[in-house]
C-alpha cells in the first residue's frame, strides 16, 4: 500500500488542489505559540514539543492501529494519503523561484535581489553569491518538501512522516529559542540518514565521481547540515559552472531541477522493486 500511496500522493501534487486544502497549520502554529509562552512552559521545551508533535502522532498511530485491519486495510488507505500529502512542504518550489528566474534571465541584479528577499528570504552581497544561495534554496527545498517525506513514509508510515513535518514546522514557525534549537536538534537526527541516501541517488544520476569525493569527506559527520550537504553534493552531481548573470545562470536551476527529478524516478524505482521482492 504504501507505494500506491506515493503514487497517489505525486498524481494529487500536480494534478489537484486537494493539497492546499490539506495543508492547514493555522491551527497548530497558534497553539505552538500559546504553549511557548506559557508560564508553565516557557522553561520545557521539550514538554512543549511532547504535546504538539508526539501527542498527535499518537493518535494518529492509534487510530491507524485500530482501522487498519478492517476491510483489508482499505479505511487505512485514504488516512495514509492525506497524512502524507499534509506532510509534504508547504508552497509551490518552482512557482516560487519564477520572479527571481524572470528578473535574472533579464540580468536585472537589482529586481533579482529583491524578489530573493520577497519570495525566497534569501540575501546576499553580490549577485553571484545570490545565485549561489537560491541553487542552495532549491535543492533543500526539494529535499525536505519531498524526499525526507517519501523516505520517512516508506521505512516506517505516515507516523514517521507526520512527525518529520510537524518538527519542521516548529522548527520554522518557533518564537521560543529554547524550542526552535530542540525541535532542530531533533529534526538533524530524521534527516541524517534520508539526507546522505539522497547525495548517494546523486552519485548514481549525476557526476559520481565528484560526489563520491564529497561523500568520502562528510559521510559520517554528524556536524554538517542537511542543507550544507545537500548543496555539496548536488551542485557537484549536476556540475554547476560558476554563477553567471542571465540565461546561462537559469541553466544552473534548470540542471538541478533535472537532477532532482532523476534521483526521484530513482527512488521510485527502487521504491517499486522492493515492493515487490518476496
Amino acid at each position: 500500500m504504501s507505494f500506491l500511496v506515493l503514487l497517489l500522493a505525486v498524481w494529487i501534487e500536480k494534478f489537484s488542489a486537494l493539497r492546499h486544502r490539506v495543508q492547514r497549520d493555522a491551527g497548530w502554529v497558534r497553539e505552538l505559540h500559546k504553549l511557548e509562552i506559557s508560564p508553565r512552559l516557557v522553561k520545557r521545551p521539550w514538554l512543549v514539543l511532547a504535546i504538539l508533535v508526539l501527542f498527535p502522532v499518537a493518535l494518529l498511530g492509534l487510530l491507524l492501529l485500530v482501522i487498519e485491519p478492517v476491510a483489508y486495510g482499505l479505511l487505512a488507505l485514504p488516512v495514509h494519503l492525506l497524512v502524507v500529502i499534509y506532510s509534504l512542504g508547504r508552497g509551490d518550489l518552482l512557482g516560487g523561484l519564477g520572479p527571481f528566474r524572470d528578473a535574472w534571465r533579464r540580468e536585472d541584479l537589482q529586481a533579482a535581489a529583491h524578489v530573493a528577499k520577497r519570495d525566497l528570504d534569501i540575501c546576499a552581497d553580490s549577485g553571484e553569491q545570490l545565485l549561489e544561495r537560491v541553487e542552495g534554496h532549491l535543492l533543500w527545498e526539494a529535499y525536505q518538501s519531498f524526499f525526507a517525506v517519501i523516505f520517512w513514509y516508506f521505512l516506517l508510515g505516515p507516523v514517521a512522516a507526520l512527525s518529520y513535518r510537524l518538527l519542521a514546522l516548529a522548527e520554522e514557525h518557533g518564537k521560543n529559542p529554547a524550542v526552535v534549537e530542540r525541535a532542530g536538534q531533533l529534526r538533524h537526527a530524521f534527516d541524517w540518514v534520508p539526507v546522505r541516501l539522497l547525495a548517494a541517488s546523486f552519485a548514481l544520476v549525476g557526476n559520481f565521481v565528484a560526489v563520491s569525493r564529497v561523500m568520502l569527506h562528510e559521510l559520517l559527520n554528524w556536524n554538517i547540515s542537511a542543507a550544507q550537504l545537500i548543496e555539496k553534493a548536488g551542485r557537484v552531481a549536476a556540475e554547476i559552472p560558476a554563477p553567471v548573470a542571465g540565461p546561462d545562470g537559469i541553466n544552473n536551476l534548470d540542471r538541478l531541477w533535472e537532477l532532482l527529478l532523476r534521483a526521484a524516478v530513482l527512488w521510485y524505482a527502487g521504491f517499486a522493486l522492493w515492493t515487490v521482492l518476496p
